[in-house]
């Protein structure tokens, strides 16, 4: 048996499908033949023996009964004549055949009927000749239907009235249950490669993606079916790879472009200091304190640039990098404006903070209201002020810088856009683009304007509630 599944394992999934209609056809098939054989094989029974009963009553309502119970005793007998076997059975067993080919040795249940201890026999058994009968005995009785003594009546049929006809059906039901079988295994493989040719549709586009790494291969959807919802599935899924991998591309080149500025100043200044260090001369103590500043310059830019890739790295495409819980926001932002208030010792940072709760990662929640900070305090004038604001979800952080022009904002969240105006000032331009993809993982949104009076207002929007779910504490 375990052979045979292992066996069945390894053949291809239309032909498994295909025998397993075969199989399921056959047995139906087989099922419904045996049942009508038999059910025909208790009809034709019970016709027989019914036929046998009438034949009786006809008999013990002529003038034949005297010439049967008579048998040998001077009537003519019909042995020869074609018909049901008729014969005389006594108490003693002797049997008189008074028609029939053959005679047909008396049962004990045939002399019980002759004996009167029973009213009628009925079962089937071997002529002398070897043919198989179906025998009915009665009680003798004459012409004024008294019963005679010690005397009964056989009448018989041969079987084969029986078995040629049910040996016919069984060939025929043979034959059609075979035909059928043929026929379901044929319309099975159709069936079966019908069926599949979706399946096979999407193995082919899975290999060909995985030969050539093409991931614009789409298969059609046809209909509502589970098919159709694994082709939609898989086509999604190419369209969310093609999506993500070109969002990588990007991001590389985007990177590559961004990290090619300061490594090729700090390789312009580390080749004139290393040329005057080779060739002798000593570089004017005011150009060499530049150059070392510009290279320290360069270096903490480049490490800042490499820290929010790698923080864009962590949280991927989605912006967050764990699971996500209840977060107090206004606790969040307070420690955030902590941290700000040592970056801009010099600025004053005013704050009012109403509760709010939201669903999120407390890390990645707590970096994306870092950024809009850092980038407040960046552009503030020294001796400014930057207002925060929180209430019922929005976060506001409001600087008096020079602002961002009309024609630019479009652009704030784009990774590594820079305003020309700020390119000299320290960052990478992912900062506010982290912001944005951490907000809208969380179902809020960020936005950046121009303040009333100058300067830049930033607005993050957090769906949440005042208190904490009961169930979940902060």
């Amino acid at each position: 048996m375990n052979t045979l599944v292992r066996r069945l394992r390894t053949l291809p999934l239309r032909s498994r499908l295909a025998l397993l209609v075969a199989v399921a056809v056959a047995v139906a098939v087989a099922a419904v033949a045996v049942t009508c054989w038999f059910i025909t094989r208790t009809q034709l029974y019970a016709q027989m023996d019914q036929e046998l009963h009438n034949q009786v009553g006809s008999l013990n309502q002529s003038r034949q009964v005297l010439s049967v119970l008579s048998c040998g005793g001077g009537l003519d007998q019909q042995q020869g004549i074609p018909g049901p076997t008729i014969q005389r059975v006594d108490s003693n067993g002797v049997v008189c055949t008074w028609r029939g080919k053959s005679s047909i040795p008396a049962q004990p249940s045939d002399v019980a009927v002759a004996n009167g201890t029973a009213d009628n026999a009925l079962h089937t058994t071997e002529a002398e000749d070897g043919t198989q009968m179906r025998v009915l005995t009665v009680a003798a009785v004459d012409i004024n239907r008294n019963r005679v003594p010690d005397l009964a009546v056989s009448i018989a049929s041969p079987m084969d009235e029986i078995t040629r006809p049910l040996t016919t059906l069984a060939w025929v039901l043979l034959a059609v249950g075979g035909i059928g079988v043929v026929g379901a295994t044929a319309a099975g493989l159709w069936i079966a490669r019908t069926g599949l040719r979706p399946v096979d549709q999407l193995t082919e586009a899975v290999e060909h993606v995985a030969a050539t790494e093409d991931l614009t291969v789409r298969i059609p959807v046809e209909g509502d079916d589970e098919i159709a919802r694994l082709s939609a599935s898989f086509n999604s899924m190419t369209a969310s790879l093609a999506s993500s991998r070109e969002l990588q591309q990007q991001l590389i080149a985007d990177a590559g472009h961004e990290l090619r500025t300061p490594l090729t100043s700090m390789r312009t200044n580390i080749e004139l200091l290393t040329r005057s260090e080779e060739t002798g001369r000593a570089i004017p103590p005011d150009d060499r304190k530049a150059l070392m500043a510009s290279v320290k310059a360069q270096m903490t830019e480049l490490a800042a640039l490499i820290g929010d890739l790698q923080e864009l790295s962590r949280s991927g495409l989605s912006g967050t990098e764990g699971p996500l819980k209840v977060v107090s926001f206004h606790e969040t932002a307070r420690q955030a404006l902590e941290r700000a208030r040592l970056r801009g010792p010099e600025l004053k940072i005013v704050s009012e903070l109403a509760p709010w709760y939201v669903r999120a990662e407390p890390a990645a929640l707590e970096r994306a209201i870092i950024n809009l900070l850092d980038n407040a305090v960046k552009f503030s004038p020294p001796g400014g002020t930057v207002e925060v604001h929180l209430m019922r979800g929005a976060l506001t952080v409001r600087d008096h810088g020079p602002g961002i022009p009309a024609d630019e904002l479009p652009h704030v969240f784009d990774r590594f856009w820079r305003s020309p105006t700020a390119r000299a000032l320290p960052g990478s331009g992912l900062g506010l683009s982290i912001v944005a993809r951490t907000v809208e993982s969380y179902g809020g949104e960020v936005t950046l304007a121009a303040a009333d009076g100058g300067g830049t207002v930033a607005t993050m929007r957090l769906p949440g509630a005042p208190t904490p779910p009961p169930d979940q504490p902060a």
